[in-house]
């Protein structure tokens, strides 16, 4: 596990200071790799190639050092991330007669490249970011897995393209400045997190998951192609049978992600997801595996009674960790800056804490991240059923008068998310025209509602349309809901917190229902086997359930929520409302202060809990504040 940062030039010599600005973007990201660093850098008569990394020793301790390059110095690359199957792959290749200095999965990928060129990035299994350069051919390949579980960022400015595992390598080194895109500025807004494409900063751009840049250097220009894989089919037969094979597929992935040369443990919330990958672990190892849990002082948000039960049945040697406002006041600078973009997602803070009192223990966590997305396990999906049966059934005149008759009762006074505030978000989401599923995976604001919030100078038009084209316009089905799941959610959020708030802590986290595998698995099964009825994530739960007490993966669980609504109230007030000044405001520009004040007022007062929205606002006044005043 690393960082890796690189600047591409076309100009026919490296240019002055070019390497020093490489080793500038490694110290950026030091966190990412404590233990080693290493820079490539060539130029000839049409261009020059500077790539640098940061290592987090994980596989192969003693000779996995980067960059690595062929026997002829021909091609090089620098890589963050796993390959889960690359000792298959390694024993192909001796196969076929390909010689090996070192025992990393780093050399596999170089040599899986000079053998199949670009096929090379379909066949491999892992997260990962990298670059590959290849003197023969005078390209570039900069490379993003399946999922976009590892960062990438690049930016073109003039004849020179940087690229990083995070923003503040580029923000550190560019030329000019960058300022605040609309587009990124909308989409945040709405989704409290910026997807790739897009990020907070005009030309600054992510690398979609699952797509690689290729950069003919002797021209210096680029192009950006999607990655190509040969999936499985599967002939499956009934529905025992695809128990049976997901069960398997599961434990396959989950020994996958095991291989480490030092100390791993798991993540256990008690969830379904979390409880079977450390289930599976536990079932694969002779000695006791280390589990890691997170309370919290307020009650109604801590279920560490679930994880204790888990860590009992297993026989796990468990570790468990209470927060309150106190962690929160001595981290929260750290964990919200280091995103480097406003980042909403308020369960990073936990995700941060976790993780640091983890890394104590463990250098490397398996978690159940990607559960929901694959089996099917969010309540917004049921939400997207509901909403197809409410526009069949309610005109929409009824439904906006409706709307605006029952506010008062739906409207809550505090942060539990209980009944009231689903229905309320459920109701407010309600789309006539098929763009519903996009409304209930916004958590800030309304795509309808950033006119009233947004200066109309600041207003992006476009919303959601980027993503529209890739899934389609008509979302109706499961299968869709999960696509744009994968494309937006968790790229943009779940990948991002868990990503940045473990390699702020110098911990590896793997998820094992991250498996390309695993999703095209779940894509040819019945849609019925994933969510059947009101039973959420019923494959994965009927392939497992044999290990678990009756109904013990049945129970409800309220996810990583953490209860940033009370404290907005007591210790971030004074700085909540330092940020909603309607001097700040009207100075800043951006945002209608007739609007945003009275949100955050009476969520101050209690008078109406705004907790996703005054978040959100808080989070993007913070990173405000920190980058343009």
């Amino acid at each position: 596990m690393c960082g890796i940062n690189g600047i591409f030039e076309g100009t026919p010599k490296i240019a002055t200071g070019t390497v020093e600005k490489l080793q500038q973007m490694n110290r950026c990201i030091i966190h990412r790799g404590p233990d080693d660093d290493g820079v490539y850098h060539t130029s000839n008569a049409d261009y020059s190639v500077a790539m640098g990394m940061r290592r987090l020793a994980i596989i192969d301790l003693e000779s996995g050092k980067q960059p690595i390059q062929n026997e002829d110095g021909s091609k090089v690359i620098v890589f963050n991330g796993e390959i889960y199957n690359y000792r298959q792959l390694r024993e192909s290749l001796l196969l076929e007669g390909v010689s090996f200095k070192t025992t990393s999965d780093t050399e596999v990928i170089l040599r899986l490249y000079e053998k199949h060129g670009t096929a090379a990035f379909g066949m491999l299994d892992g997260m990962f970011a990298f670059s590959i350069y290849d003197k023969i051919e005078d390209t570039l390949y900069i490379v993003r897995d399946y999922f976009g579980e590892k960062p990438l960022y690049y930016k073109q400015e003039g004849n020179r393209l940087y690229w990083a595992s995070e923003l503040k390598s580029i923000l550190a080194v560019q030329e000019k400045a960058s300022e605040i895109s609309k587009e990124g500025l909308n989409l945040y807004f709405q989704l409290t997190y910026i997807p790739a494409p897009h990020t907070i900063y005009e030309g600054i751009y992510k690398l979609e998951a699952d797509h690689y840049i290729a950069i003919d250097c002797k021209r210096g220009a680029f192009d950006i192609h999607p990655i190509e894989h040969q999936f499985k089919k599967y002939d499956l037969e009934d529905k025992s049978d695809v128990v049976r094979k997901n069960h398997d597929l599961v434990q396959e992935s989950v020994l996958s992600r095991s291989v480490a040369d030092v100390p791993l443990g798991t993540f256990l919330s008690g969830g379904v997801d979390s409880s079977i990958i450390s289930l599976s672990l536990a079932q694969q190892k002779d000695t006791k595996i280390d589990t890691f849990s997170i309370g919290f002082e307020k009650k109604s948000f801590d279920e560490t009674d679930k994880s204790r039960e888990v860590a009992k049945l297993i026989g796990s040697k468990h570790h468990e960790f209470i927060i309150g406002e106190a962690d929160l006041a001595d981290n929260l600078d750290a964990i919200l800056l280091n995103f480097d973009e406003p980042f909403a997602d308020s369960s990073a803070l936990a995700s941060y804490v976790v993780a640091n009192k983890t890394r104590a223990h463990v250098m490397v966590a398996l978690t159940g991240d990607g559960g929901d997305e694959v089996y099917g396990g969010y309540n917004k999906y049921y939400m997207a059923n509901l909403n197809q049966k409410y526009t069949r059934v309610v005109p929409q005149f009824l439904h906006e008068f409706g709307l605006k008759a029952a506010q008062n009762f739906l409207t809550t006074k505090s942060d539990n998310r209980g009944k009231r505030f689903k229905i309320n978000r459920l109701l407010k989401a309600i789309d006539y025209e098929g763009g519903f599923y996009y409304g209930i995976i916004s958590l800030g604001f309304q795509e309808n509602e950033l006119d009233s919030l947004l200066k109309e100078n600041w207003q992006a038009p476009n919303g959601f349309n980027t993503y529209k084209e890739t899934v389609g316009t008509n979302t109706r089905t499961l299968t869709d809901f999960r696509n744009i799941d994968r494309i937006l959610s968790l790229e943009g959020d779940m990948l991002v917190k868990v990503d940045r708030t473990s390699m702020l802590t110098s911990l590896e986290c793997r998820a094992p229902f991250l498996n390309k595998a695993l999703w095209n698995f779940t894509q040819q099964v019945p849609e019925n086997y994933l969510l059947k009825g009101w039973d959420k994530k019923h494959l994965l739960k009927e392939s497992f359930k044999r290990y678990f007490p009756d109904g013990f993966l049945d129970k409800s669980k309220k996810g990583f929520g953490v209860p940033v609504g009370d404290w907005l109230r007591t210790i971030l007030r004074p700085e909540l409302e330092k940020y909603a000044q309607r001097d700040f405001i009207e100075k800043q520009g951006i945002f209608k202060s007739e609007a945003i004040i009275p949100i955050v007022e009476k969520h101050i007062s209690g008078k109406q809990d705004n907790t996703f929205r005054v978040w959100t606002f808080y989070c993007f006044q913070k990173w405000y504040t920190k980058n343009f005043r």
